[in-house]
């Protein structure tokens, strides 16, 4: 059998679909034959991943591979049409790797188990999806999906305020998603060929004007996702009343699927309009890493301190994304590969706190660390991993994109040096709010006031394995970078070469300011 023209992406996308519809058959009362039926589904399409991209897919390649194209509708070129470049192929391992994680950690789930692992498989397919299709209503319809099954996993199985979080979400995700569908329309029908397949939409000249309708739109809707500064309220929110399975995958995967977006289209296919809103990227990335660190300082519930932390980080995303270099995207791509395992991590330690101490304050958690010894070296190796300790792959990524952007030629000295200055404002808050949450939880005296805290149990193996396949990776990556780099490299080059291409023609069109003031270099730098 020739498996090189083996419909691997299609496959990989569909078969956790095809099994969450075998669920409601399975017999099953108390959710045990139905959470070890999800967790092979999970392990089954993440090998088929693996040996895909093992077996498939090229490193020097800048372009899509695996590619797969299927007619759908040929009055208006509609296809189903998948591929895997290195902006994607990265991003799919993870989507494989944390959900089947966050699978594993659903393990406790006795309320309505063939519900909520039904949607954590529609929910598998549907985000690699995101990731692999290359048409844009396609795009659009499988963004839509996502959505439907984290609605559905906050509104049951969250918290008090549970229904208020799980609407605010999908109104701002789904209005975000409207932008999506008018500007993926307009992109479609400009010009004499009508067509939704993202490489005949990229080869298209746009109009400058139309090009910054375009960005805008596409910026609102991935800004809610990422999120940005100030679309990123239905955040704290969604983490404050999901449980530790929708944390995962929310922190690990969902935020990603914005800064994915915006390298593939925004920078991608609208490189002179990404040239304009660059500094607007900057700007906001770094509100949202100063910003999101005061008010996570200031946080005193568990779940909103780390989810106002993952905003934080997700800032550095921006930045490298407007860098203009090849080593600040690079450290975009590899802040959001990073930051997935680590707020993953971080997460379901969250949850983990919880089932034990039934409690999110701080102020009522003192000591914990003292009967819970595995528990503590958790939480303090995630939390040296998320304040960028030396060694992990925070580190790494966000040292990437200091250095990406404090060499890039693409803005003037003043403006790096204000932007490098205030963004280390933030990584120096890290740290220390990260250190005064674990000295609150973990170090102190014990309160004996909550019962729970009276029969404090410490983790079993299953937390201590899902922690560790999280903290290997990390570790891993931090070490030695490049295992990780390697993969999207010949893509970051080739897209960073397209946007330093666009920074001169953008200053000879517009003439916004004086040379001499402007953002931008005159001279089209060269390619490092």
């Amino acid at each position: 059998m020739n498996l090189t023209n083996f419909p691997w992406l299609t496959t990989i996308i569909l078969f956790p679909i095809a099994a969450s519809l075998v669920v409601p058959f399975i017999p099953d009362k108390d959710g045990k034959t139905v959470r070890w039926f999800a967790l092979s589904v999970g392990l089954i399409d993440f090998a088929l991943i693996i040996y895909a991209f093992y077996t498939g897919y090229d490193f020097n390649n800048p372009n899509l591979q695996l590619v797969e194209s299927y007619s759908w509708l040929p009055e208006i070129d509609l296809r189903w049409s998948v591929g895997a470049d290195g902006l994607s192929m990265p991003l799919i391992l993870l989507t494989g790797f944390i959900t089947t994680l966050a699978i594993l950690a659903a393990w406790p789930v006795t309320f309505k188990p063939k519900l909520f692992y039904f949607l954590m498989l529609a929910m598998y397919g549907g985000q690699i999806a995101v990731f692999a299709v290359q048409d844009m209503l396609l795009f659009f319809l499988v963004w839509e999906l996502e959505l439907v099954p984290v609605y559905l996993i906050l509104s049951i199985w969250g918290g008090k305020r549970r229904l208020y979080a799980a609407t605010k979400f999908i109104l701002y995700t789904a209005g975000g998603s409207l932008f999506i569908l008018i500007a993926a329309l307009a992109m479609a029908f400009y010009g004499d060929t009508v067509s939704f397949d993202m490489t005949t939409i990229a080869g298209k000249d746009f109009p400058f004007k139309m090009q910054l309708f375009l960005y805008a739109g596409f910026l609102i809707a991935y800004g809610v996702k990422l999120p940005i500064f100030p679309l990123h309220t239905w955040l704290p929110d969604a983490h404050g009343e999901a449980t530790a399975p929708a944390h995962m995958l929310l922190a690990g995967i969902l935020l990603k699927m914005g800064g994915y977006a915006l390298l593939r289209m925004n920078a991608g296919m609208l490189p002179d309009a990404h040239a304009v809103f660059a500094p607007v990227l900057v700007i906001l990335g770094v509100v949202n890493i100063v910003y999101a660190a005061f008010t996570s300082f200031a946080q005193r519930n568990l779940k909103r301190k780390i989810a106002y932390s993952s905003i934080s980080h997700m800032g550095f995303v921006l930045i490298g994304i407007a860098s203009f270099t090849t080593i600040g995207t690079s450290g975009a791509m590899l802040q959001m590969i990073s930051h997935g395992l680590i707020g993953a991590s971080l997460f379901f330690m969250v949850g983990c706190t919880y089932d034990r101490t039934h409690t999110l304050m701080l102020d009522e958690m003192g000591g914990v660390g003292q009967k819970m010894k595995k528990v503590f070296a958790m939480w303090t190796t995630c939390s040296l991993a998320s304040l960028a300790l030396p060694g992990m792959s925070g580190f790494v990524a966000e040292l990437m994109v200091f250095i990406g952007f404090a060499t890039s030629d693409a803005y003037n000295p003043t403006f790096r040096v204000i932007i490098i200055f205030l963004a280390a404002i933030g990584v120096i808050l890290t740290p220390i709010y990260l250190l005064s949450m674990l000295r609150e939880m973990l170090y102190g005296p014990e309160n004996k006031e909550l019962e729970e805290h009276t029969h404090l149990v410490d983790a079993e193996p299953r937390e201590v394995f899902i922690i560790a396949c999280l903290l290997i990776p990390i570790i891993g990556i931090g070490v030695y970078p490049k295992i990780v780099t390697t993969i999207y490299d010949s893509t970051t080059n080739k897209l960073t070469a397209l946007l330093r291409d666009s920074v001169p023609s953008l200053v000879q069109q517009t003439a916004v300011v004086e040379q001499d003031k402007s953002f931008y270099s005159v001279k089209a730098p060269e390619i490092r």
